[in-house]
This record gives C-alpha cells, structure tokens and sequence, in this order.
C-alpha cells in the first residue's frame, strides 16, 4: 500500500529551482489543483526576483466545519510555528483564495540541508493548514493534559462539503471518518477494503497500530449530528489513538495520516478497479486467442451435383469480385 506524501512535489519543485536561478529575473505564474480540490497558485515579477507569493484555496468547509477568517482554528499560528520569519500572512489574501504568503528567499538560511527541510515545510502548506485543529488536540493527548474541550464533538475538513470528526476523552481521541463514494463500483470495492482494513489491524504485527473499526451505521459518538453529515455510503471507520502514537515525531505522520485517509481509501480503490479491469482485457484476449486456434486452418471445398466445385466467400471478398 502507498501513502501519500505531505509535501506537493510539483510545488516543492518549483521552490527549489527558484532558489537555485535566485539571481535570474524569471517572471512566472502558475495555477495547479492537487487532490481534494486544494488550489495552488504562485507567482513572482520581474521586479522583485526574491520575493514568491504562494496563494492557497482549501476545500469547501461543509456547515458543521467551524473556520475563522476563511482559515481552520489554529492555522495562523500554526504558519508562524513553522515558518518563522521567512513567510509574511497577506490580509486579505488574493480573491479566490483562503490564504495568501509572501515568501522572502533571501532570508533563506546559507546550509544547504537546513534550507531544503525549510522548503520541504513551505511546500506541505496543505499538511500546516488543514491540519492545525487536530494537531492541537493531538497535541493535547501526547502531553496528557486535560483539556476543557474533553467529550466535545469537533468537525474537521478534508474534502469539499465533507468533514470527519473528534472527540477528545480522557487518555485517548476517537476519530471517525464518514465514507462517501459517487460511483456504485467504488462504494462497493471500498466497504470490501475497509472490512480487509480492519481484519489486517488484528495480526500480530500490528498491535501497536491504532485500533481501528468499522460500521456500517453512525458510531454512538456521533449521536446528535446533523442528518446529512452521517449519510455514509460505504459505512464508517472509526481509529482510537492513545498518547503512544502521536509522540515525538509520530505526531506529523498521525496528523498526515488521518487528514488524507480518505484519500489514500479513494486510491487504493481505484487502483483496485483499473488492476481488476486488466485483469478482465487478458482473460477475454486469452479467450479469443483459445477461438482462434481452434478455427481449422483451410477450409474445405464443397462440392455440388453436378461435381463442381465452389468456395464459401466472405462478404469483403463479394464485395472485391462484384466490384471486378
């Protein structure tokens, strides 16, 4: 199985040219869109070659999703934790966007291993962002502290109108995922995924992984929420984490992990679907190829009363004579 990485490559990319032609004017202005529908666009001018303005559009928040500013709860101060000096907040940022930085290269620092960490973190803006409220509850567990929000019900966005759910309790934080698919053919892969996905949590080799469940029906956790928050196609999947996953720097991959779930769901299913379909084109290519050799390889002639003989012609050899 692959997972996802939390940096954008095409974005990382483009900062680490940038930093290595910092001297050449290159005037440029890109728009990409990456899963999830999260929406890049940078730009540098002419005028100012060491300056880079990274706007961010993040999924549409659905209504139970709690945003401040356009942003999730805790992002701003999470984008200065991570980037100190080198990164300035535009407000407001560029139409169209949730978030606009203004990136100083040349306060980049001079060691080489240092500068390429500090870039890899710029292009895992999605990761800083979208991730920031459940960093801070995950947080909050790691250091066994007890918080005020303890049993309270928090939505999180990652995907547009879709949001899963926290709730903070005592020495652990139970996350629960609705699955929804469009297609009929991914609903089914994906509830025949997710029930090997919870069957492979209980082999020995992973005890310590998250205990991991799933249902086809809302968990008794998400009782009171809105109707249309719990119409889940493909049932739920519900992961307690303790304070033994999220230490030290099981924090970031916790964080990652279950911010992009139902994106790695999304495509193991698909490749799922395109392995099963090759499958079908090589047992029909094996079937017609079996039809072929069994055709004789000379076709006998008939022959008629009056002992003549005559050939039975496709209809393209008709054709040709006619037309002759």
């Amino acid at each position: 199985m692959i997972l996802l990485q939390s940096h954008s490559r095409f974005l990382l990319q483009t900062l680490l040219n940038r930093v290595q032609n910092l001297e050449k004017g290159v005037e440029f202005d890109n728009h990409w869109v990456e899963f999830d529908d999260v929406r890049y666009h940078i730009q540098v001018s002419l005028k100012n070659p060491h300056i880079l303005l990274l706007s961010v559009s993040l999924p549409t928040p659905p209504p139970e999703a709690i945003f401040f500013g356009g942003l999730p709860s805790g992002a701003i101060e999470a984008i200065k934790a991570a980037y100190g000096v080198i990164v300035q907040i535009l407000d407001p940022p560029r139409d169209g966007f949730n978030l606009t930085l203004k990136l100083n290269l040349s306060k980049l620092p001079p060691d080489e291993g240092y500068k390429h960490a500090l870039l890899v973190k710029i292009a895992s803006i999605r990761e800083t962002v979208l991730g920031a409220p459940l960093r801070v509850i995950l947080k909050q567990l790691a250091a066994r502290t007890a918080a005020s929000n303890m049993d309270r019900r928090f939505a999180i966005v990652h995907r547009p109108n879709e949001s899963f759910f926290l709730v903070p309790q005592v020495g652990k934080v139970t996350v629960m995922f609705p699955m929804r698919f469009k297609d009929s053919v991914d609903i089914v892969l994906a509830t025949s995924f997710l029930q090997e996905f919870v069957e492979a949590r209980r082999t020995a080799g992973l005890n310590n992984a998250p205990s991991c469940m799933w249902s086809p029906s809302p968990p008794l956790e998400l009782k009171g929420a809105p109707a249309e928050t719990l119409s889940a196609n493909a049932g739920f999947v519900t992961f307690v984490i303790y304070p033994r996953h999220v230490e030290g720097k099981r924090l970031d991959r916790t964080v990652w992990s279950l911010s992009t779930f139902h994106a790695y769901v999304s495509y193991h299913v698909k490749c799922s679907e395109g392995f099963m379909h090759t499958r079908m084109r090589r047992r029909v290519e094996s079937l017609i190829q079996a039809l072929d050799r069994a055709k004789p390889e000379l076709e006998k002639s008939k022959k008629t009363m009056l002992s003549r003989s005559f050939k039975r012609m496709s209809l393209k050899e008709g054709r040709i004579n006619s037309d002759s």
